[in-house]
């Protein structure tokens, strides 16, 4: 029931929208419609879904919020990091967005976007996504000579993984195919969880060590890969603290050491219209199906 501009492509709208239902793509069409009408456009075209997923998935953008240069600075750079890295890994997701504009408690993002259904994960996929998620943090440390807590939730993401590799998913060649630890009971009257160890204290150490040793290699590497390409890196981030946002067409121009195309213009917002005027592009209340 909407309009839609030649330029949707609905393969990557897809592809950025996993798990959705169909209320929650409804929901998505109608955010999209809501940007076209406040651009007084009679279509809705790619950007107004993309600014929609964006919303959606990822919440509001906060321009509100005023941070100083230097941390602006410091995320355009994080955030170059994780892009370069990302890139150049030839078994982790195409990068699809980069952007420093707040979002939720995020003061930026790196999206990637999978180019097909994926069901499970293999060890180099895993750690390669290892290498790109410390790519921000080394990015900080290189060209900004600092640490700061941005970098958080890449860290925690990241051990997620490499323990989950070694005590559950049987992917450390030192310890083998074997369970770790497991989970046992349920969370009733306020009992936390608890977590059988049927190992010893000594097989312990040997997980640590092994856990340490998956982290302290894919860091190597994802420092080694942004020293070699600190051209790009500061190519990006500046490009980043001018424009905001990059895109896929953009990133790639960066990559391959082109200047990056400048970002399409974002239109005006919609002028009063007369009250007998027709509007343009309108949001309609969809009906909410399952799955």
């Amino acid at each position: 029931k909407v309009p839609i501009a030649p330029d949707v492509k609905a393969d990557i709208i897809a592809r950025g929208t996993p798990g959705f239902s169909g209320a929650d793509l409804a929901n998505l069409v109608n955010e999209a419609a809501l940007f076209a009408a406040r651009a007084n456009k009679r279509l809705v075209d790619m950007d107004d879904f993309e600014r929609a997923k964006d919303k959606v998935i990822m919440g509001a953008e906060r321009r509100s919020l005023v941070m100083p240069e230097h941390e602006r600075k410091n995320t355009a750079y994080h955030e170059a990091g994780h892009t370069v890295v990302a890139k150049l890994m030839p078994r982790t997701d195409p990068v699809h967005k980069v952007t420093i504009i707040p979002r939720g408690r995020a003061l930026g993002v790196t999206m990637q976007l999978p180019e097909q259904d994926r069901y499970s994960m293999d060890r180099e996929m895993l750690l390669q996504n290892i290498a790109v998620l410390f790519g921000g943090r080394i990015a900080e440390e290189i060209f900004m000579g600092q640490m700061t807590t941005g970098a958080s939730n890449d860290f925690e993401r990241a051990t997620d993984i490499a323990r989950n590799m070694v005590t559950r998913w049987g992917m450390s060649d030192e310890l083998g195919p074997m369970i770790y630890g497991e989970n046992e009971g349920e969370v009733f009257l306020g009992r936390s969880v608890t977590v059988h160890k049927n190992v010893s204290e000594t097989t312990m150490q040997k997980v640590d060590q092994e856990i340490r040793r998956i982290i302290d290699q894919q860091y190597a590497l994802a420092r080694k890969i942004i020293e070699d390409n600190r051209d790009k890196v500061e190519t990006m981030a500046k490009a980043l603290l001018e424009w905001e946002t990059l895109d896929s067409d953009q990133i790639n121009d960066i990559m391959e050491g082109r200047p990056p195309r400048p970002p399409k213009p974002t239109p005006a917002p919609a002028q009063p219209r007369d009250p007998g005027s027709q509007p343009a592009a309108t949001a309609t209340a969809a009906p909410q199906q399952g799955a």
